[in-house]
């Protein structure tokens, strides 16, 4: 793995550390309804405060299209941030020129300061290289702790970390980490579960994977695609059936490169999709012409378990059925919690990620029993996808 800087690598002392944090939090009526993204920059907040640096937070806040919008002002976050942290926020009308310097300028020891969004300056999303240096004018350090945001090439995330002494912060220290460990460097045997409706949204994902893991299980809508292009019909199932040759040439390219792909064997079907629809479960060939597949069914999850009761390390991104309704969340929370098993007992590592992947794992109650969960949405994909992200790429630019 490639080396970044860190928190610990960095002289810190008296200096206004700019921090790239996700603070893209839901809000109902001009107050937080979700703290979870708060709570996790507090680490890096009273590190760095630690250190003796000065924090100030930098942040976007929706989709402002590089104007002001007072919908999205920051400054309707700062009592949950202040909570978060126990101590006041000073908050500054904008994120560069005066409004910042000043509130900047009047930062003690032990203070934090709050920008407002980045995102109201087109320069922003445009990384341009003078809102940039605008940006970079107000501290003598720079700390990204947004991996969510840096599958972007932004000026807070990417062009910053060129301007100033550049490192991670704790929360983009422990994803880089656990990715690593996931697919840049892993014990084997590797597994994948992917799940979810499309293949057409995950093929780069899948072609990635089947170069990195050793078996690769799917689940979903997207395994109903694979099962149409091996023959087997699948009555009134969500499948793409266009996708036939695309999910051939794929299982042919895995078999070619050691990596087993495992469909479901048998199925969980119904004639339609609501709470308590009468289901049966038959062998993946039997799908009547009038019912869906909406599950995989037990001896598949057997065999699922057995997989990872065989292997050192789990990436998981998507449910292996329609995991929003009961009984066709079955599979899903079975194999989640033989993972969350394996991972207590220390014999796997799992990481997952991707946002019904997060809801799935809440809901089959095993969040916590993951190595690790990503939350970062669009940028653990990318990732997964073996995409460079250019807000990570920077900070390791910045190492070298």
């Amino acid at each position: 793995m490639a080396e970044f800087k860190t928190i610990d690598d960095m002289d810190l002392n008296g200096k206004a550390v700019l921090i790239r944090v996700d603070l893209n939090v839901p809000v109902d009526q001009g107050r937080v309804t979700d703290t979870t993204r708060i709570d996790k920059i507090v680490p890096t907040v009273k590190d760095i405060q630690a250190k003796g640096g000065i924090p100030v937070l930098m942040a976007h806040f929706g989709r402002p299209k590089g104007k002001p919008v007072e919908s999205m002002s920051l400054k309707q976050i700062v009592p949950a941030l202040e909570a978060a942290l126990g101590q006041k926020v000073a908050f500054a009308d904008d994120c560069i020129g005066g409004p910042a310097k000043r509130v900047v300028a009047a930062l003690e020891p032990g203070d934090v300061a709050l920008l407002e969004n980045t995102r109201f300056h087109e320069g922003e999303e445009k990384n341009d290289q003078i809102f940039a240096a605008s940006l970079a004018a107000l501290g003598g350090a720079y700390i990204n702790d947004a991996f969510s945001a840096s599958h972007r090439a932004h000026a807070s995330t990417e062009g910053l970390a060129r301007l100033l002494e550049a490192g991670a912060g704790r929360l983009m220290e422990a994803e880089l980490k656990a990715l690593d460990a996931a697919l840049g460097n892993p014990q084997r045997p590797v597994a994948a579960v992917v799940g979810g409706a499309k293949v057409s949204t995950k093929l780069d994902l899948l072609m990635n994977l089947i170069e990195k893991v050793d078996h690769l299980i799917i689940g979903g809508g997207m395994a109903n695609t694979f099962l149409v292009a091996k023959g087997v019909e699948v009555g009134k199932s969500l499948a793409e059936r266009d996708m036939a040759d695309t999910a051939r040439a794929i299982l042919e390219k895995a078999e070619s490169g050691g990596c087993t792909i495992h469909l479901p064997t048998d199925i969980v079907v119904a004639r339609e999709f609501k709470a308590g629809a009468e289901s049966e479960v038959l062998p993946v060939d039997q799908c009547p012409v009038d019912a869906m597949i909406l599950d995989a069914g037990p001896e598949t999850v057997n065999a699922i378990r057995e997989i990872f009761a065989n292997c050192r390390t789990l990436v998981w991104n998507g449910p292996l059925g329609a995991f929003e309704i009961a009984p066709f969340d079955r599979a899903t929370n079975a194999a989640a919690q033989a993972a969350a098993e394996a991972t207590r007992e220390g014999k796997l590592v799992s990481v997952a990620g991707g946002g019904d992947t997060v809801a799935a794992l809440n809901q089959a109650g095993v969040a916590g029993d993951f190595t690790f969960i990503s939350t970062a949405g669009g940028a653990f994909l990318e990732w997964m996808e073996g995409k460079d992200l250019p807000g990570v790429a920077a900070l390791y630019a910045a190492a070298d």
